[in-house]
């Protein structure tokens, strides 16, 4: 039985092959790159019709579609603390940031949490007045309120 963790290597072997971009990967299967990527890490469970088109355009195996259709175990892959540098970055963020970002959100919305299970995240590119790349990352989630009983 193929492993999971298996299938991600050769699917991102694949891609990577095959010089395509998450942006284009996405428009095959009419999602956004990061969920496509998510898809292919294995954080997500394909549609039959997404893991039909991802198969045929990265050129797995038949049986990589049922891999892909599985329900996923969505265990971090990274380390505690994480060791990659750009996910550290991220993890830092929150622990800095986290604090002051959770107040102003209860602020606005109440007592409450952003779903992590109904959001959508987006990675976008700008420049600066100084010429400057810049990387937005979005994180737009469905507000959940505390229930009273």
């Amino acid at each position: 039985m193929l492993d999971k963790s298996k299938a991600r290597e050769l699917m991102l072997e694949r891609k990577r092959e095959k010089k395509i971009s998450w942006e284009e990967l996405g428009k095959v299967i009419g999602r956004s790159p990061v969920y496509t990527a998510m898809l292919l890490y294995g954080y997500g469970q394909a549609t039959e019709e997404e893991a039909e088109k991802l198969v045929k355009v990265l050129e797995l195996p038949p049986e990589y579609k049922g891999i892909l259709m599985e329900v996923p175990m969505r265990t971090p892959a990274q380390p505690w603390p994480p060791t990659d540098p750009f996910i550290y970055r991220l993890y830092e963020a929150v622990l800095l940031y986290g604090p002051a970002i959770k107040d102003v959100a209860h602020e606005m919305f109440g007592d409450g949490i952003m779903s992590m299970i109904d959001v959508t995240i987006d990675v976008g590119k700008t420049k600066d007045e100084k010429g400057n790349e810049r990387m937005v990352l979005t994180f737009n989630g469905k507000w959940l309120k505390y229930a009273r009983w």
